[in-house]
């Protein structure tokens, strides 16, 4: 479609609302706005106008006007409440120096439009050209109550700085590619974009939600946000726009269940393991008796484990590895001596260990010698010395609730 007949045709234009339903409530909580044009009987969308370089960015401000105005009027009129997501990029946001779209604000907020309804929606992409201007003119929006929220955030790990820059109060994360992607490399991404929400104090919205596992797997990362054509699509009516597609109370208390259905499976895998040392800890003979100690272990642990060792609290080994290969358990002694106290938590974990004297099971993470991921089960065997039973990623495998 010819720019021209766009801009000159602004009476064809009306916006549609998708719902962004919140975590808390289950319930919409804004609505983010897009833009379609009239041609004959469709409704065509303005997407490929607004991504178009060639199009001016005076051409795509002045529809975006447009639009704006629209959405704000008919929200106001019909009491609708929540958010609005507005989507704006770099170049546009800097025609006039963002003084435009400003003054538009605060008329509305004039008429009883609070500021701290509006998010500005940018892309991660926008930071890769003329940042230093863009982020003082979202700081400068932010001084008005305006929220922002990065879109497609994660998809250059070089930009997280300039996030925690910008502290928005958003950060969108596409599920789409969970589809193309199930790698543990991406859920290490998720999981780093849950840490740099926390730390800089964003929701996280999870956006192209199109079936029941990508909301579930929004709702265990730690969403606050859903959006997708599985909870609603855009409509042009905002009465319309109320409804969601699902019943999200009901499917949340579904992950519920079956999450504590696997924390408390996982929970007797820890118990289980330790019966198992405690039977045995009669035989515990102190640290020159160590490895005969583990020796009688083995059997215990020769199904789910595949190597045993034991530290002081220290984080020095005082035992040889107990390693299994081809099925027969093997000792390392070259491995005595080794000191593991600069790994994550493993002084708070001992120290918790020792107060509570019970078992701990770690996170699943990849082995450096095997490159495999596995868990490590841990065991107070006194005040100073720490029993460690590697977990084979086979046995992880065939069990659900290690896996997670």
């Amino acid at each position: 479609m010819d720019p021209l007949d766009v801009v000159s045709d602004l009476h064809k234009i009306k916006p549609v609302y998708q719902p962004i339903v919140s975590a808390i409530r289950h319930s919409v909580a804004g609505y983010e706005t897009f833009g379609r044009i009239q041609n004959g009987e469709e409704w065509l969308s303005l997407g490929d106008f607004f991504h178009n370089r060639d199009v001016p960015e005076e051409f795509k401000v002045e529809v975006d006007q447009h639009l704006l105005h629209i959405v704000m009027t008919e929200m106001l009129e019909t009491n609708t409440e929540g958010y609005v997501f507005i989507n704006r990029n770099a170049k546009q946001l800097m025609v006039n120096n963002g003084e435009d779209l400003l003054e538009s604000l605060l008329m509305f907020e004039q008429k009883g439009f609070a500021m701290n309804r509006i998010v500005i929606e940018v892309t991660e992409h926008d930071f890769d050209e003329e940042f230093e201007e863009l982020i003082h003119l979202l700081l400068y929006y932010k001084t008005f109550g305006i929220q922002i929220a990065v879109d497609d955030v994660g998809a250059k790990s070089s930009n997280i700085d300039r996030i925690r820059q910008l502290e928005p109060h958003i950060l969108k994360v596409d599920t789409g590619i969970i589809r193309h992607n199930d790698s543990d490399g991406f859920h290490d991404i998720i999981y780093s974009l849950s840490l740099l929400a926390h730390r800089i104090g964003a929701a996280l919205l999870f956006e192209n939600i199109e079936d029941n596992f990508q909301l579930q797997f929004a709702w265990k990362h730690g969403g606050h946000f859903y959006q997708g054509f599985y909870l609603a699509r855009p409509v042009f009516e905002l009465k319309d726009a109320h409804h969601i597609s699902v019943n999200v109370s009901e499917k949340i208390t579904d992950y519920i269940l079956r999450e504590k259905a696997l924390v408390e499976d996982r929970r007797n895998h820890v118990l289980h393991w330790e019966q198992k040392v405690k039977s045995l800890l009669p035989q515990w003979g102190g640290v020159k008796k160590v490895d005969a100690f583990i020796d009688t272990l083995t059997a215990q642990f020769n199904t789910e484990s595949f190597r045993m060792f034991v530290c002081n609290s220290y984080g020095e080994q005082v035992s040889a590895n107990f390693r299994k290969r081809e099925g027969n358990w093997e000792t390392e002694p070259d491995k005595k001596g080794s000191n593991w106290a600069f790994r994550p938590y493993f002084l708070e974990n001992t120290m918790e260990m020792r107060t509570s004297s019970r078992g701990i099971l770690s996170e699943n993470y990849s082995d450096i010698e095997t490159r495999e991921m596995i868990r490590t089960f841990s065991f107070p065997l006194s005040e100073q010395y720490f029993l460690f039973v590697d977990i084979c990623y086979s046995f992880i495998y065939e069990n659900e609730s290690l896996l997670i």
